[in-house]
């Protein structure tokens, strides 16, 4: 390992004090460290300044292990040092900091972008990094590590360039063992004007004229009744428009990238072409054949034998080419399956106070959000917990399982495997965390099935290796025989789970590639076959991760099936209003201050648990020349970044799934406040709006301030901080309907994107609370501005660097940069 030569006191302010509350202990603590260092004479503390250091307690604000470092940066220790006594005394927690913290200090200021050159020209793709001295570089071309003179410089040189050269570049820049990898940049050749005789100008396959075709419908075989999904997709400028023919008759209805058929019958069958082009190009798909086999058998009546019985089993041939053992009945047609209702809970983890921090939960909870709510999900999504918030968000998911209804959890975060029974870690398990310290998701299955549901989902974006900390053998509950469970692992046995930068945000691989079928209206173990396909054929996740699915489903129920629940049903309208009345933003507010000044406050929703707070000013004196309010004084229980609050943009408040559209009122600014953790919140959310104006004749700034008081928003009613009872009863088991109160001002129940969605107003009948067109509807944060009782839209709800990227194209051309769970 190359040696670091930045001294201790290179670390910042904040860097230091979580070292040194690491350090202040008495078992592996600052007199340890200080007996470690004594190795090097320099750095050898004498008896006095060692007692110095432990009169520190005495104050109230003092730190032994601040002031041992504060005296190692005197002396210019340098960080290799420290980290080596660090290990030397086995304080793993305070080296892994050091080094995700020395990590972070390398930052690349220049990306390499892509390049179109022709042979013979001259290529040069750069890469820049600030960070601590001695940083060296590393160019790949895919794998292949580039071995010329220029390899490893920050400018890479490609001159005279061939067609050899083309492909995909990426730059490792690493001090020691810490490294950070660039973007990849694209390089490919055009042909020169006047190709010469017998050389092509069509150089990428699949591209005609400037329009890349990157995916082709395939041929495949499908059973009269079943759904049939084909799909192609093009790159070009301008955007590919796309239309489908069946035997060469245009299919007007379809003229998107997907041609979906829920219902095939032998008029189906043929051959599949897609038409695509724009202003300038066009382009035909591949042929895809379509073959209707015989109905698929969906149901059977059964003669039982027992499993003692020594004669051979008994069959006989059907109808076409099934063989059914013992069938009495012959098949229906084709059944359709119903879902009471529909309900899941996403929980992502990132921001662990002893391991490793994650990326990719916040991007992954959040589409997989937008994508369960397209299909009628009731989904409440939950970012950072610990261990009693976990417990307790799982405790109300259970309440609303009931009979028929479809549950399903994804936990992306860390986790492992032991003995067959996977655990998912929250935010403040130990640095040696066993079981008891994490939940157990056999456990959180047995108990839903106890509820009888229709189907159950379990989605595991986690890594699934040994815990070697942990030696206790857990035995959950038995499971019944239900033939309806689903699990689905992003990762196999004793393996793990990764994500990769992209720009501003992560995505799991997982995800990268469920996002792709998880809408398709087919069996959901079909579904993520498919989807471990895809991950298959990627070449770089090949040999590092790969789904793996257990089932024991044997019905063909899809994510896609509607929701059929009787008109009276009792336990269907307690879940909605139980879930409504925790999912409610406040009412927008206008604060009307002495100076004549008027204030509007709006809320908006990133996740269950993430409100964004706006401010505006919508009247003011025309001798005021100049005013904002920003909001201050917020309660310790919630997390508020402060240097992120009352921005400009969203962006700059530290929202990076949220952007701003348009507001109501474009030409006045907004300031942004982004409040996380509101599991936590004890009481009713509490702040101050300050404002500050200057008036046209005066030079000094006036302030004037407001109490506000908005309740207990979102999730925070459910007091997820709070211990639940072994046992919680069922949603369906003794609720009054009449014990829902939602309160009048709150008007808005929707959340910006993972709130569950179910506005309840007045004179409707409770059956009616779960309006198919709102949990439909466009991923809108919504705000009541105070003239008006109806919700008006404030600002559309996207992936920002994601609505930037073509998915369909997503092949990981950066995939090195890789971070497992």
């Amino acid at each position: 390992m190359e040696e670091w030569n930045m001294s201790v006191g290179s670390l910042g302010e904040q860097v230091l004090d979580r070292l040194s509350k690491m350090l202040d202990n008495t078992t592996c603590g600052w007199r340890q460290l200080a007996t470690a260092v004594s190795e090097q004479p320099q750095f050898r503390c004498s008896e006095s300044e060692l007692t110095s250091c432990s009169l520190q307690v005495l104050s109230t604000a003092g730190s032994p292990g601040r002031t041992l470092l504060a005296r190692l940066a005197d002396r210019s220790c340098s960080l290799d040092f420290l980290l080596h006594c660090l290990r030397k005394m086995d304080h793993q927690e305070a080296a892994q900091y050091l080094t995700s913290t020395f990590a972070e200090l390398i930052q690349i200021t220049v990306q390499p972008q892509a390049q179109q050159a022709t042979v013979g020209g001259r290529v040069v793709l750069t890469c820049r990094a600030s960070g601590p001295p001695g940083l060296s570089y590393q160019w790949f071309r895919g794998k292949e590590e580039i071995l010329d003179e220029t390899g490893n410089t920050p400018e890479l040189v490609l001159r005279p360039s061939l067609p050899a050269h083309q492909g995909h570049y990426i730059c490792r820049v690493h001090h020691g063992e810490t490294f950070i990898f660039s973007q990849w940049a694209h390089v490919r050749f055009v042909p020169t004007a006047g190709p010469s005789p017998g050389c092509s100008s069509n150089l990428f396959p699949g591209s005609v004229s400037g329009l890349r075709v990157i995916r082709q419908p395939l041929s495949r075989t499908v059973s009269e009744g079943d759904s049939l999904f084909l799909e192609c997709s093009a790159e070009a400028n301008p955007p590919v428009q796309y239309e489908w023919y069946h035997n060469m008759v245009p299919m007007t209805q379809h003229k998107t990238h997907s041609l979906k058929i829920p219902c095939v019958t032998t008029a189906h069958r043929g051959q599949y072409r897609c038409k695509m082009f724009n202003l300038y190009h066009e382009a035909w798909s591949d042929t895809a054949t379509i073959i209707i086999g015989p109905s698929s058998i969906t149901e059977a009546s059964w003669v039982e034998v027992g499993r003692d019985s020594r004669e051979g089993h008994r069959s006989t041939r059907g109808p076409g080419i099934h063989q059914i053992q013992q069938m009495v009945n012959p098949p229906p047609a084709v059944k359709h399956f119903y879902a009471t209702d529909k309900v899941a809970l996403l929980i992502g983890n990132m921001n662990y106070l002893y391991h490793t921090q994650l990326c990719a939960p916040i991007a992954d909870v959040h589409e997989l959000t937008n994508l369960l709510r397209q299909m009628d999900f009731k989904v409440v999504s939950l970012l950072d917990l610990n261990w009693q918030e976990m417990h307790s968000a799982v405790t109300e998911f259970l309440l609303l399982l009931d009979k028929g209804v479809y549950g399903l959890l994804y936990f992306a975060g860390h986790g492992y495997e032991n003995y067959g029974n996977s655990f998912m870690v929250p935010i403040d398990a130990p640095a040696s965390y066993t079981s008891e310290h994490c939940l157990c998701v056999q456990n959180i299955l047995t108990r839903m099935q106890e509820k009888q549901t229709g189907l159950n989902v379990l989605l595991l974006d986690m890594c699934r290796k040994r815990n070697l900390n942990d030696d206790v053998i857990v035995q959950p509950g038995l499971l019944k025989v239900t033939a309806n469970i689903v699990f689905g692992y992003a990762t196999c046995v004793d393996a793990e789970a990764y994500e990769v930068q992209r720009e501003d945000v992560a995505n799991g691989i997982f995800i990268s590639f469920l996002k792709r079928r998880v809408c398709e209206d087919e069996k959901v173990t079909v579904m993520l076959d498919r989807v471990g396909e895809d991950m298959g054929r990627c070449e770089i996740t090949r040999g590092r991760q790969a789904l793996e699915l257990r089932s024991n489903l044997s019905e063909r129920r899809s994510l896609t099936d509607q929701i059929q629940t009787a008109e009276c049903s009792a336990s269907h309208s307690a879940r909605n209003l139980q879930w409504a009345v925790a999912h409610v933003l406040p009412k927008s507010l206008c604060l009307q201050f002495d100076c004549g000044v008027k204030v509007q406050l709006g809320f908006a929703a990133e996740f269950s648990n993430i409100m964004v707070i706006y401010t505006r000013i919508l009247e003011k004196p025309q001798e005021i020349v100049s005013c904002c309010a920003q909001l201050t004084d917020f309660p310790e229980d919630v997390d508020i970044d402060l240097k992120k609050s009352n921005q400009e943009t969203l962006l700059e408040a530290g929202s990076l799934l949220l952007i701003k559209e348009n507001l109501p009122s474009p030409e006045v600014p907004s300031l942004y406040t982004r409040i996380r953790c509101l599991q936590r919140l004890r009481r009713e959310l509490t702040f101050t709006t300050c404002l500050h104006y200057t008036y046209s004749n005066m030079d000094d700034e006036v302030q004037e301030r407001k109490p506000v008081t908005v309740g207990k928003p979102l999730v925070s009613k459910l007091n997820l901080h709070e211990p639940r009872p072994p046992h919680a009863r069922s949603a369906s088991s003794s609720f009054s309907l009449d014990s829902f109160n939602i309160p009048e001002s709150s008007s808005s129940v929707g959340s910006a994107s993972n709130a569950w969605s179910y506005p309840a107003q007045s004179g409707r009948e409770s059956s009616t609370i779960d309006s198919p067109t709102s949990s439909r509807s466009a991923n809108i944060p919504e705000e009541t501005d105070c003239e008006f009782d109806v919700p008006q839209p404030l600002v559309a709800s996207k992936s920002l660097p994601h609505s930037q990227i073509n998915d369909t194209n997503y092949k990981f051309s950066d995939m090195y940069n890789f971070h497992s769970h």
